[in-house]
């Protein structure tokens, strides 16, 4: 019971966001730049040209490699080939981006949101410590004017490192508020990055940028501005680029009356038999208005000014019961529990509206919360800021200041869970899952260390969660296997081979080496964070050899070879062979993915570069 209502907690809370920005994280963006061409932006400098892919090299700077096509757009940027900003075709507000890039080694590059605010980004692959000036992070502001070492100022670095190694694909998602100004053009309010999301996890949230940062196309600010990226620094590929506008005024609610009654109800009752316990008129929408702290109806009405006709999506959340949400006559939201949404069809002009909040679980804080979108209207708070206690849980993080080993339940994709899995974190920043069923790692992942908060809140259910951008390996599969020849599949599990756990040993700095038995022989499995975190480098030694044994490296809907020993996982991570002992690797397909699988005799290693 304790884990279902953690779960309901963290749903509600995930479906209403962050309280100030008011963005839904999974919204699709509408609008999508075409890259057959150079037409959707001003005037293409030289150094920018649209291909099919785009490859880097992971020891030559600025270097990318291009196939002939359409779909991804590069920078190609040189000694001898200088590189110049390119600009969009719009000029933008509020505005929510969305896009797939990859770095060069050693490159530097940046989006400048209305020409004047950049987000970094930067080759940091490796980098423990990041400024303002890493990827991800919100550059400075300069002022010339002041002594040396103080003329940056305002930089904001990311949260963490979750930065990809050159010529893997990264995915960036940005939420940015324009300034305001009032009719005479004077600034009322400084612009805002209301969040940025890299590689899925959140970097930036609620940073104010009093003025444009250094680099920016001019000193002024104003309501609108193009997009614009940089292009005079380093060589850099996009693509899947998409966004939303957001330049229509939002509804606003007014006439507020409230009514609250006492009682235990599951649905909407007859209040023309009920005694009020309160009733009046409200400023803002809110749970407030309730002095009860279960068993209530809680009833509002009131009106909604729509300036732009079409269709608004409502969501609204009542935690520890239900509720509903009429607008205009129209049923737009009946929650289920919890929390519900829903999208109706509006007119413009003043429109009523009702909502009714019941509670009735006493665990959960009473907390009424109402959003809207609509066209042209970023999701909006029509409530007061009181949605997301819910009797919140603060997360229980763990770091890895030095090598840290937590044993959990695991879950992955597909509802999937790991029963004996085994974190390993280092200081190097990152950290990958061992599972002991299968002498198989699962998962491997940059940044910070783990969220024990389902393990250990309450009573917890025993898993923990990676706490930095994960990487997935799949479904869990043995990780040898004997095969009567290389196109044979791949056994799904260790049922048949003997397969035993035997633990693992600590060296002197804590580092783990699991061993098990199978096909009646020992195996040894030790890893070890390449220095600056680059990578693991794994090294698998079998004491007998096995006849026909073989080791899957990888699986992924694309797998490419791209120099000798070195491999392309699905535009995501690096299989880099190390030493076979002369066995032959080999990509072979699997259903509709491919593997990468290479003979052991004895010993193998090889490094998953991230």
């Amino acid at each position: 019971m304790i884990n279902k209502i953690f779960n309901k907690i963290c749903l509600s809370i995930l479906f209403l966001g962050s309280t100030q920005t008011g963005i839904v994280y999974g919204q699709s963006l509408k609008n999508k730049v075409a890259l057959n061409d150079l037409s959707e932006f001003k005037s293409a400098p030289k150094s920018w040209q649209i291909a099919s892919s785009a490859h880097a090299n992971l020891s030559t700077d600025n270097e990318l490699s291009l196939a002939k096509g359409a779909g991804v757009l590069v920078n190609s940027v040189s000694k001898n080939k200088p590189g110049s900003d390119l600009y969009f075709n719009f000029e933008h507000e509020d505005l929510d981006l969305e896009l797939d890039y990859m770095m060069a080694k050693g490159s530097n590059s940046g989006i400048y949101l209305q020409g004047r605010y950049e987000i970094q980004l930067l080759d940091s692959w490796g980098t423990l410590r990041p400024k303002a000036g890493d990827n991800g992070g919100i550059y400075e502001r300069w002022d010339e004017s002041k002594p040396e070492g103080q003329k940056g100022y305002e930089g904001y670095a990311p949260r963490q490192n979750v930065s990809k190694a050159p010529g893997l694909w990264q995915h960036l998602k940005v939420s940015f508020q324009a300034p305001r100004f009032d009719n005479s053009g004077v600034k009322i309010e400084d612009a805002k990055i209301l969040y940025l999301w890299l590689n899925g996890i959140l970097i930036q949230e609620n940073i104010v940028l009093s003025g444009p940062t250094r680099g920016s196309f001019d000193t002024k600010e104003s309501a609108k501005g193009p997009l614009r990226l940089q292009g005079d620094h380093g060589s850099v590929a996009l693509r899947n680029i998409s966004y939303t506008s957001f330049d229509k005024p939002h509804p606003v609610i007014s006439k507020l009356n409230y009514i609250v009654y006492k009682g235990n109800y599951d649905k909407e009752p007859d209040y023309s038999t009920m005694k009020p316990e309160s009733q009046g008129s409200a400023i803002v929408l809110s749970s407030d208005q309730v002095k009860l702290a279960n068993e209530f109806v809680l009833k509002y009405t009131g009106s909604i000014r729509i300036n732009e006709p079409g269709a608004y999506s409502f969501k609204l959340s009542v935690p520890g019961g239900k509720g509903t949400l009429k607008v205009n006559g129209t049923m737009a939201v009946d929650t289920k529990e919890f929390q519900g949404e829903g999208t109706v069809t509006l007119p413009v002009g003043d429109l009523p509206f009702e909502i009714f909040y019941t509670k009735n679980v006493d665990w959960a804080k009473a907390a009424l919360g109402l959003r809207v979108s609509g066209p042209g209207i970023r999701e909006y708070l029509l409530s007061d800021a009181n949605v997301t206690t819910l009797d919140g849980v603060n997360p229980i993080l763990i770091d890895a200041p030095e090598n840290t080993i937590l044993r959990s339940f695991t879950d992955l994709p597909g509802n999937i869970r790991v029963n004996h899995a085994v974190a390993v974190g280092s200081a190097e920043q990152l950290h990958y899952t061992y599972d002991l069923d299968n002498g198989m790692i699962v998962q491997l992942w940059r940044g910070n260390f783990i969220d024990a908060t389902p393990m250990w809140h309450e009573r917890g259910d025993g898993s923990s969660r990676p706490a930095g951008s994960v990487q997935y390996f799949g479904k869990p599969f043995p990780g040898i296997s004997k095969l009567t020849e290389a196109t044979s599949t791949w056994v799904a599990d260790t049922a048949g081979t003997g397969y035993k756990p035997k633990g693992y040993t600590l060296d002197p700095k804590g580092v783990p080496t699991f061993k098990y038995l199978i096909y009646g022989t020992a195996v040894s499995d030790a890893s070890k964070v390449m220095p600056e975190g680059k990578g693991l480098h794994r090294e698998i030694s079998v004491q007998t050899p096995i006849s026909g044994a073989f080791i899957r490296l990888a699986a992924g809907i694309k797998i490419e070879a791209l120099t000798k020993g070195l491999y392309l996982v699905d535009d995501s991570y690096y299989i880099n062979l190390d030493d076979t002992g002369n066995e032959k690797p080999s990509i072979r397909n699997a259903g509709n993915t491919q593997e990468l699988i290479v003979p052991i005799k004895q010993k193998l290693s090889y490094s998953i570069i991230l």
